[in-house]
């Protein structure tokens, strides 16, 4: 409820009606089968505006389910490689970290140490330099690499943007809508069952019952 005196009052199509007083607005407001609403409680005077309340509710309840579905938080990736990582395994690391930064997410990248393989840390930070060089084109080394306790990392960040995944007009059609050559569900292939037996009996002629035998009343004939 608005409670000041006076409001500074803007039509449903946005037009400028002027400062007038409260009572005078929320009168013009029924008139027109509309709401007063305050949009702007601060300002001085306050701005109201007349509307339809149920319908901006709605809009504005859909403009902020909108706006969650399309946010995209960014989450942090790690991807671990060995000191004695073979050739076709890095390449395969390597992509999956694109992947990532194709996403718009940060990437770890970690070497991890075992045993005497702490003794040649340079080994560790040659596979990095090389992991950054590949990459390069996607994303930025944050740092240099760094040791801690038994794995070298670096961090990079995504030179992409955050991509939202929507479905697309044409793969929502298809979730309702069934192929032509999809085989019926168990109650269209039932109906057709029925359906035949019914067309069946109804074109072949019923068999007639041979007749009866007369009943043996018991009665002899006699000679003369």
């Amino acid at each position: 409820m608005i409670r000041v005196f006076e409001v500074r009052v803007v039509d449903e199509d946005g037009s400028q009606l002027g400062v007038m007083r409260t009572a005078d607005a929320m009168r013009l407001a029924q008139e027109r089968g509309l709401d007063l609403v305050e949009v702007a409680p601060l300002a001085s005077p306050p701005v109201a505006r007349l509307l339809d309340f149920g319908q901006y509710k709605y809009e504005l309840t859909k403009r902020e389910k909108e706006a969650k579905r399309k946010q995209r938080s960014v989450t942090f990736k790690e991807v671990r490689i060995k000191p004695k990582i073979g050739v076709g395994d890095f390449d395969t690391k390597v992509r999956r970290a694109i992947e990532f930064l194709e996403e718009g997410d940060r990437v770890k990248i970690a070497v991890q140490f075992r045993g005497r393989e702490l003794t040649h840390p340079q080994i560790g930070r040659d596979l990095l330099d090389k992991f950054a060089e590949q990459i390069k084109e996607h994303g930025v080394v944050e740092r240099p690499p760094l040791l801690e306790g038994k794995s070298m990392h670096i961090s990079v960040a995504s030179t992409h943007k955050p991509k939202v995944h929507e479905p697309t007009p044409s793969a929502a059609a298809k979730a309702h809508a069934r192929p032509a050559d999809e085989e019926p569900g168990a109650d269209e292939a039932s109906g057709k069952i029925e359906a035949a037996q019914e067309a069946s009996s109804e074109e072949t002629p019923a068999v007639p019952a041979p007749p009866r035998p007369e009943p043996d009343t018991g009665a002899a004939s006699t000679g003369v």
